[in-house]
């Protein structure tokens, strides 16, 4: 019989008020493995008192639920949001950039917070601030959850500007991740500057070429 799945709350945040934090960032990134367009990360620290209804992990709610919870958690929270480059993708790698998206997130807040949740297992290694990591945060933690709302809501927000300056590539349903239409118009209309080269699929009809 499978566990259920985790729903998301306050418990860490708790946790770290009772340790004398008081502004716990949630921060979550979005975008690792496409093959096209950068990586976006949001920071985000919720008000205990005004908690929008329904956070979830942003894969496990609907398209229209996760806009309107982004319009909530911006009229709320206050958010910081940082992206990572194609070219910084494919300069140091796809990790490193998750993470520097994370950081410029941290740093786009109006203020510094005292402590941060972190989705995954790995620190930024540059990050100073007092933090913990948590693995599958998204589903866990309020904070974490209103942070992949806000990263998802914004990146697809960006692939769809840039589907419509480069048609063809199916980038506005899908967010340039490599779906069957992504990979055949890739080896159809060829590659954008808007492609990883670093990734094995486009790097490989570079190779063609």
């Amino acid at each position: 019989m499978k566990a259920p799945k985790p729903t998301p709350d306050f418990t860490f945040e708790d946790s770290a008020r009772a340790r004398g934090f008081l502004r716990i960032a949630g921060v979550d990134e979005v975008g690792r493995g496409p093959l096209a367009g950068p990586v976006t990360a949001a920071a985000v620290i919720l008000d205990p008192a005004n908690i929008p209804e329904g956070l979830n992990d942003s894969k496990a709610l609907t398209a229209k639920r996760r806009e309107a919870l982004y319009d909530k958690i911006l009229a709320c929270a206050e958010v910081g949001i940082g992206e990572a480059t194609v070219e910084e993708i494919d300069e140091i790698n796809i990790l490193r950039a998750s993470h520097l998206a994370m950081m410029r997130a941290l740093d786009a807040l109006p203020a510094p917070p005292d402590h941060v949740l972190i989705d995954g297992n790995m620190l930024p290694r540059d990050l100073t601030l007092s933090a913990e990591c948590i693995i599958k945060g998204d589903a866990r933690s309020w904070s974490i959850s209103a942070a992949s709302i806000v990263a998802k809501i914004w990146r697809d927000r960006g692939m769809l500007t840039l589907a419509q300056q480069y048609p063809g590539y199916g980038w506005e349903t899908n967010a340039g991740y490599g779906s069957k239409s992504h990979i055949e118009a890739l080896q159809n209309l060829g590659v954008t500057p808007h492609h990883r080269r670093s990734f094995k699929p486009v790097h490989n009809i570079l190779c063609k070429d």
